[in-house]
Order: C-alpha cells, then structure tokens, then sequence
C-alpha cells in the first residue's frame, strides 16, 4: 500500500514551520497511543501512531525534510531507490521514547529539540594537608592555596579575540547536542564540533587561547576538626574546578596526612607508645615517669616487670571527631640490656649471675618453662 503524504498524515500545510509540525504530532500522538486506545481500536491505532511518528521524524529534521519535498519518500527511503534516510519505524518504541521531545518542551527536561548548550559540572580536587598528631588531636584553622579561575581580562570572558565574537555552531545549532535516529530509535549526543558548548570561536583570544577564563590561585580557610585521623578528608563544598557553559562548580576534597610522631603512634582513639627501661628497674620495680599527648604522667612498675609488659592508661588517648570519650594509652616497657661495660661491670654482673644460679628456677620462671617445652619438642 503507497504511504500516505506526510503532511496530510500530520494535518499541516507545506509551509508549516516547527512549531505547527510539532503541536500536530503532539495532537496525534496523544491521541492513538496504545495505552489510550485498547480492544478493537488498539491495532488501528498502532498504526496510526507509527505513521505520525514516522512523518514527524522526517518533517522535524530541515535535511530530511528538504530532501522529502525534492524527492517525496524515494528522498528518505533507501528501499525505494533514492538512497536517503529510512523513516518507517521497525517497531513500537514506549511511551517515554515516543514523547521525549515534546514533554522536553513542556517540562525543560534535557534532550529536548530547542535545548540550550550542555551544562558540565567542574571536577572536584584533592588536596593533601599534612598536620602533626597534636594538631589532629587539638584541632586547627589553617590556609591553604588551591587553583582556581577568573574570567580572561582580554576578552571579558568570552574567549574570543577583541572585535571578535563567539558565533553560534553550525552543527548544532546552539544546542550543544545532535540527535542520531536509525528507524524507531533516537539517541541524543554531545555535538562533536562545539563539543556541548553551543558555539564556536574562530578567532580565539591570544590570552586564554578561547577558554574565556584563566588560572589563578585563591587562599581558603579550612578548618580541622579536633580527633581527625590519617586518612580521612574534608570537603569543602563548590571549592573545586567551575562548570562549563554556566555548570555548577566542583567540590574541594582535603585528605588529612598525619606526620610520624618521634614517640607515639596512632590506633583509632588509642595511643602506643614504647618505654625503654633499665635492667635494674625492671628487676627493682620502681616510679617511672611517660609521656602522654597532653603532658606527663607516672607508673609504677612491679618488681620483676619483663620486657613487652603492658601498661594502660585510661582516658590518655585521642577523642576522635565522632567519639564522646577518648581512648587510651599502652605504655609498652622494653627491658635494656647494658651495653659497653667496663670490667668491673662484668665482674659485677658475672658475680650476679652466679647468685642467680644458685637461686634455681624461681629467678628466672620463663627460661625453665622454655627449657621444658623444647624438650618435649625434641622427644
């Protein structure tokens, strides 16, 4: 069956402008879709609806228009011998696809025909602050230097070379985006000319080479928050790099880097810190003096403390941001060795370690257990 002159399938004159082409199809499509029409009416409806679909494809596009008027269906319809575009759908898309461009008007929604340029959101940065571990405990304000933009003085940010102008893209039309239709379907596309921006610049500014802007470095205050540990980042909201055609700015991500402590390390809220001793002490017992985040504080060791022994300390740790109690310190001792003796000192300890034989296992518990468990290894 010959197709039916698409004007008349959508009701317009030749000379309709889009506008008319537009509230036409509108008209139609709303009024055979399937989902508004069931029972016996459904299959002639189907029909009916491909064939608005199809003559507003064709009559929306100006090339594929302008080579129906010149050609008739032979201009669009490769099967028929003209080697244009296919227009007649392969089959029945849904409600959302058949309806994009026209609740684009309506509603503002993207991909729509008369849309703007394509708007970009800035990239986020990430910036790295290294901070001391009393300064994580504590709290701090600092100032930091990150990039930023300002429109080109030149050019008034407009990136084009004094005297000159922006000129609208060809491609696009200003839009910013090309629609490619293969029968039914229809997929929206950054346009590859202006690349989203709508225009183009032939004659770039020589001072920001047609960006409209140029790089700068801006000072921002940041505050650290007391408790905040290696790793974890702040976010500085609309502090990254702007959008492009009017996008909204990126964020600015700051990643905490907690320098090496010469005596305490880091557990989540808890501290660890290793106490060297001496031998005697150890052996004596007796008042040692630790340090602590916040100042000093005592412990007192038992006679006989051996090496690894661990002590803690309540409350002497970090409050972290989300904690309401800070956490502790592990005092671990580390038993040491005299080292360089002079002969006396030898004397004296070999005279020492002659007591200590004499006085059997009880001197040294942990070395008769040793022996034991290593016979039995060996049996």
């Amino acid at each position: 069956m010959a197709k039916r002159d698409y004007y008349e399938v959508l009701g317009v004159a030749k000379n309709a402008d889009d506008d008319e082409i537009k509230k036409a199809y509108r008209k139609l499509a709303m009024k055979y879709h399937p989902d508004r029409n069931q029972g016996d009416k459904a299959k002639e409806a189907e029909e009916k609806f491909k064939e608005a679909k199809e003559a507003y494809e064709i009559l929306s596009d100006p090339k594929k228009r302008a080579a129906y008027d010149q050609y008739g269906h032979a201009g669009v319809d490769p099967s028929l011998g003209a080697g244009g575009f296919r227009g007649g759908p392969e089959g029945f898309g849904g409600f959302a696809e058949a309806f994009g461009d026209i609740f684009g008007d309506i509603f503002g929604a993207g991909g729509g025909r008369r849309g703007g340029p394509q708007v970009y959101r800035g990239n986020d940065l990430s910036y790295a602050m290294e901070i001391t571990l009393e300064e994580a405990a504590a709290g701090k304000e600092a100032q930091i230097r990150v990039p930023t933009w300002d429109d080109c003085e030149t050019c008034h940010g407009t990136g084009a070379k004094p005297g000159t102008s922006p000129k609208t893209c060809p491609t696009c039309a200003g839009s910013g985006t090309v629609h490619l239709r293969q029968g039914f379907f229809s997929i929206q596309q950054t346009c590859p000319h202006c690349h989203g921006a709508g225009r183009i610049i032939p004659h770039p500014c020589p001072t920001c080479e047609g960006q409209g802007r140029v790089k700068r470095t801006k000072t921002l205050e940041v505050k650290i928050p007391a408790g905040i540990d290696d790793g974890m980042r702040i976010r500085s909201a609309g502090n990254g790099e702007p959008g492009l055609n009017g996008g909204p700015p990126g964020d600015l991500y700051i990643e905490i880097r907690l320098k090496k402590h010469d005596i305490f390390e880091r557990d989540g809220d808890d501290l660890h810190c290793t106490v060297p001793v001496s031998i005697t002490t150890a052996a004596l017992g007796g008042t040692i003096e630790v340090p602590t985040l916040g100042g000093r504080a005592e412990i007192e060791l038992p006679e006989g403390t051996q090496h690894g022994k661990t002590f803690r300390l309540r409350g002497k740790g970090i409050k972290g941001v989300r904690s309401a109690y800070p956490g502790d310190l592990y005092c671990h001792i580390a038993v040491e060795i005299p080292v360089k003796l002079t002969e006396h000192q030898r004397k004296l300890m070999r005279e020492l370690d002659e007591s200590l034989k004499k006085g059997g296992d009880r001197h040294s518990p942990n070395a008769r257990s040793w022996a034991d468990r290593v016979k039995d290894l060996f049996k």
